[in-house]
């Protein structure tokens, strides 16, 4: 998940913009509910993600949807080995990115330092997806949802008086997907974090983390 890829802890919208010296194409903006790509379109662009929060998703043979990651500021969305893609990617709210064309880059145009920058985004995804295997297989539905909130917090997570505080731009159904686990399980998870004062939750799209270091326990699985 991309989300486990801390650029850096400012403001939600804050990213570190790609360098290059080549002309840029205008930002695509897609509206909340628009796709960017469907899984098996042709890969004409890399993204980078600007503003905003994109949803990556795959359908099993059985219908079934797994959430692949979550697209914030500073991410690079659209890695493909094949030129082709392999997810939906759905905008959660109003988004803004940067596309860049993948002939270019395959063809070697282009700057070394905006190569090098694709390199290096295509390894950090390689460990999130590494971090999210850990997390769906290792983990109990308390710890998932607790690792889940410390990744955003670490990512996107601002000051909230004496709390932290992290905005969720998706949906119960969209968490559950992402960690493996039911609708259910993820809502009656919410409210024992919350009934032990771990957090609190302001509707259902603002988490306040009142105790940081019990919710980081949790995640390690220290709480067992």
């Amino acid at each position: 998940m991309f989300v486990s890829l801390p650029v850096q802890t400012a403001a939600p919208a804050a990213y570190l913009p790609l360098e290059t010296s080549q002309p840029q194409k205008a930002e695509t903006h897609l509206k909340p509910g628009a796709y960017l790509f469907y899984e098996g379109d042709d890969m004409e662009f890399l993204y980078q993600v600007t503003s905003g929060v994109l949803r990556l998703t795959r359908l099993l043979a059985d219908g079934r949807r797994q959430v692949i990651a979550f697209g914030y500021p500073g991410d690079i969305i659209g890695f493909s080995s094949n030129g082709i893609h392999h997810t939906d990617c759905k905008a959660l709210t109003d988004v803004r990115l940067q596309p860049f064309r993948r002939s270019a880059l395959e063809r070697g145009e282009g700057d070394r330092i905006l190569h090098a920058a694709f390199l290096q985004a295509a390894l950090r995804e390689i460990s999130s997806m590494q971090d999210h295997f850990m997390v769906l297989g290792r983990k109990s539905a308390s710890e998932k949802l607790a690792s889940f909130l410390c990744m955003l917090d670490e990512r996107v997570g601002t000051e909230s008086g004496a709390y932290r505080s992290v905005t969720l731009p998706m949906n119960r159904a969209d968490i559950a997907d992402f960690l493996a686990l039911t609708t259910e399980t993820v809502s009656r998870t919410f409210t024992q974090l919350r009934k032990s004062k771990i957090i609190a939750v302001n509707n259902n799209h603002t988490v306040i983390i009142q105790r940081p270091t019990a919710l980081k326990g949790l995640a390690r699985g220290d709480c067992r």
